[in-house]
Parts: C-alpha cells; sequence; structure tokens
C-alpha cells in the first residue's frame, strides 16, 4: 500500500493488480474488482486498458444512502483533485450512463455540486460547467437540474452529484463517520445505568434500522468510470460483507453491459465535448 505509484506501474508487472487488470483487456475476465492502493490501481487500470474515446481522466464513482430511501451517485472521489469544467462535463455524462445501466432510472438528473444554487456563485471552473451542462441539457444530452449543495447529496435531490475529486473525496469520509458514529453511540447507550439502557432497548429497532441504512459498507464498489474495461475500488478496510458488496457492483455491471452504455452515452454527446464552448463563452453565459 505504501509502494510509489510509479513502482506500482513499473517494476511490478505480476502483481495480482496488474494481472486482473491485464485480464479485462485480454477478455480473460469482464470486470476487475481490487481493495489495493487508489492511486496505484487508477494507473494501471488507465495504462493498461487506456480511456474512451471522448474521454481525458477517469473518474471514481460510488453511490451514497439518501433520504429517499435510495442512493445518489456522486463523482468523482478522488481521481482528480484538480478538474476543469470540461472534465465535470465527462464526468456528468459517465454517471448518468452508470445510473441508467442499472435500469432504475432511464434519464437521472444531474446536479453540480457547489456553494449555493444560484448560478453565479461558485468558482469560474463551477461556474464555466454550469455552462457547460446547461449547453448539454439544451441538447438533450443530460438532464441538468442545476446546482445543489452538500445536502443535496443526503437528501435525494438529484440522482448524481458531480464535483472534483478533493470534494468528493470529503464527503464519501463524512458519510462513513457518520455510520461509525451512529454505532459508537448504541454501544454506548447500551452501556449505561439502567434508564439509559431501556431507552436504548426501546429505541433500538428505529436506531439499527438507521444504522443499516447509512452503512457505508452496503455500497462499497466504486466504479472506476472512463476505461476500456470494467474495474472498481473496494475500501481497503473492507470486511468479508463488504467486499461481496464490491463485487456484487462489479458483476452487476457486466451484466447490464455498462461499458456499452457509457460508450453510447459518450457517443451521443461527442459534439459537446469536441465543441463544447470556450472558457470565456461560459464564463459570460453565467453572469446574471
Amino acid at each position: 500500500m505504501d509502494d510509489p505509484v510509479e513502482v506500482a506501474l513499473r517494476k511490478k508487472k505480476d502483481s495480482s493488480m496488474r494481472v486482473a487488470i491485464t485480464q479485462v483487456k485480454e477478455g480473460a475476465a469482464q470486470a476487475a474488482v481490487s481493495a489495493g492502493n487508489t492511486g496505484a490501481l487508477m494507473a494501471i487500470a488507465r495504462y493498461v486498458l487506456k480511456t474512451l474515446d471522448g474521454i481525458d481522466r477517469p473518474a471514481i464513482a460510488t453511490q451514497l444512502p439518501n433520504a429517499r430511501g435510495a442512493a445518489t451517485t456522486v463523482l468523482d472521489l478522488g481521481a482528480n483533485v484538480d478538474c476543469t469544467a470540461e472534465h465535470l462535463l465527462q464526468f456528468a455524462i459517465m454517471g448518468s450512463a452508470l445510473v441508467s445501466a442499472r435500469g432504475a432510472v432511464q434519464e437521472p438528473t444531474v446536479g453540480l455540486l457547489n456553494v449555493g444554487e444560484e448560478a453565479i456563485k461558485g468558482s469560474e471552473v463551477i461556474k464555466q460547467a454550469g455552462a457547460l451542462l446547461r449547453h448539454a441539457a439544451d441538447a438533450g444530452d443530460l438532464n441538468f437540474f442545476g446546482n445543489v449543495e452538500g445536502d443535496d447529496i443526503f437528501k435525494g435531490t438529484t440522482d448524481i452529484v458531480v464535483c472534483d475529486g478533493f470534494v468528493g473525496n470529503v464527503a464519501l469520509k463524512a458519510s462513513e463517520g457518520l455510520a461509525s458514529m451512529i454505532g459508537g453511540f448504541i454501544r454506548e447507550e447500551f452501556s449505561k445505568g439502567l434508564l439509559q439502557k431501556i431507552a436504548a432497548i426501546v429505541a433500538y429497532p428505529v436506531l439499527s434500522a438507521f444504522k443499516k441504512r447509512v452503512d457505508h459498507r452496503q455500497y462499497n464498489g466504486a466504479a472506476l468510470m472512463g476505461l476500456r474495461g470494467l474495474v472498481f475500488k473496494s475500501h481497503g478496510s473492507a470486511d468479508a460483507f463488504a467486499f461481496e458488496q464490491a463485487i456484487a457492483r462489479a458483476y452487476d455491471a457486466a451484466q447490464h453491459r455498462l461499458l456499452d452504455n457509457v460508450r453510447d452515452r459518450i457517443a451521443h454527446a461527442r459534439h459537446l465535448l469536441v465543441t463544447a464552448p470556450p472558457a470565456s463563452d461560459a464564463k459570460s453565459s453565467s453572469s446574471p
């Protein structure tokens, strides 16, 4: 886990990670799942499989539980700390393909994570990305909802939330911390005095159901989107149950032909990826 990325990429060509991804490239496997170092996995997958035409950078996508009883797909979760507006547009297209491939929503809504809902808020990159996403929506290539804020991820305001990898990774770790906090709270209440134990017993069914609902292990298995093959990242500390979920997500992606769905979405939006409005146009179109 401590190896520099270049060591994993150049000097460990027989590592299990490299062998698994090579099997995907050669068609011996339909998907690869790894709980290894994220940076190494992304570097090896990108080197061996290459990115799809029209995609500059792969993105990490996963689901986070929301208040609607479903899950919000968020990307990127750490592969790209610095993103351009065009990268965020590509993430939105790939996220739409991922959600629609699962069959639940054919035209999933896309939200752009920002510090406010207004189009004039946010950094210049976010303003430009908003303009590109609105342009894609006008062309019928995306179901763009608009800007969303952090709490909208867990409200389930949109099916997909797009952000850079730094922000996305913070949101992911926060959700995992919430589940751990709830588990610790339940254990603490049962260790207190008689009255607290009685109260905890009465509230246990509700607390237990909520803990299960936000248990990050159920959502383990993040897709590396934008590659010419299916690769899924499991949490490094995953137990058997969590790793089973990662395998199930990879299997589901292969079964529902996720890669073909992503290719189709990209092909349909190719004119936007190639001829997207330049930064100056995007900036002017987002002004009040």
